[in-house]
């Protein structure tokens, strides 16, 4: 079994635009799949993934009610788990916190450089109080983003600041801090939140991946590929070259994730 905890589609009338803006912002990056929820489905089927958990952002503030329409539509899908995201510049940021938990979505993305925030900025507080009350998972896009220049606003520095706002499970993509494995490793390895390994292929080195696993544990690493931009099966590569145990292999692939989801 395979869970993808970290996936991205798009509506059908927006994902070609937004597939091309996003490939050209980061450098001409090519996609795995074309954007929409069918060809998810259609790369999920070729890679043997059993769920996707798809993470959507909402960029501005306007557009934050159509993300979690469209988040709450796609979860009723078959082999699809869809968080929220809310814009933390939204007046109703807190109300529409509710009805991503009424609408039965497990849990918010945030993605600190396209959203404008630093993850440990005290503005965040409440709402991150909001998202602990309603028991929400919280994921950060966290490190660097091709898409932007540095500073990045969600480095391990902040992430450790951040989780003392947060009483509910957070999940630090790309490793802990995609492109920044050393960092990870020094700041945030052994503290009390979950890795996914979205977009790791190509940036870190197997002894770096191994050494991340080794201090901060198997049971919090969870398999992910950032498709489009990533395949799954080219993490896989990584973690099985890394000759880890069948056992902790199976908590990466799918049992962290089937406990973290209450499945």
């Amino acid at each position: 079994m395979i869970i993808d905890f970290h996936t991205h589609c798009f509506p059908d009338r927006l994902a070609d635009k937004t597939i091309n803006k996003l490939s050209k912002g980061a450098g001409g990056l090519v996609p795995y799949h074309n954007g929409t929820l069918s060809d998810l489905k259609r790369l999920n089927k070729e890679s043997e993934v059993s769920l996707s958990v798809v993470l959507n952002i909402a960029t501005n503030a306007k557009q934050m009610h159509n993300v979690n329409n469209f988040a709450i539509e796609i979860n009723k899908e078959e082999g699809i788990c869809a968080f929220g995201s809310v814009h933390p510049d939204a007046p109703d940021v807190l109300d529409e916190l509710d009805r991503i938990k009424e609408n039965g979505l497990k849990g918010v993305k945030f993605h600190p450089d396209f959203q404008g925030f630093y993850a440990n900025d005290p503005k965040m507080k409440p709402i991150y109080r909001k998202i602990s009350e309603l028991g929400l998972i919280t994921s950060f896009h966290c490190g660097k983003d091709y898409s932007f220049p540095a500073p990045y606003h969600a480095m391990p520095e902040h992430m450790t600041e951040a989780l003392k706002m947060l009483d509910t499970p957070v999940i630090a993509a790309h490793w802990g801090a995609l492109a920044r494995p050393e960092l990870v490793i020094e700041k945030l390895c052994g503290l009390p939140l979950y890795f996914d390994t979205a977009y790791g292929y190509g940036q870190l080195s197997p002894q770096e991946a191994l050494k991340i696993i080794e201090k901060h544990g198997a049971d919090r690493i969870l398999l992910a590929s950032d498709a489009p931009w990533q395949n799954i099966n080219l993490n896989l590569r990584l973690l099985e070259s890394l000759d880890l145990s069948t056992e902790d292999l199976d908590k990466i692939k799918y049992k962290n994730a089937v406990k973290l989801l209450k499945l």
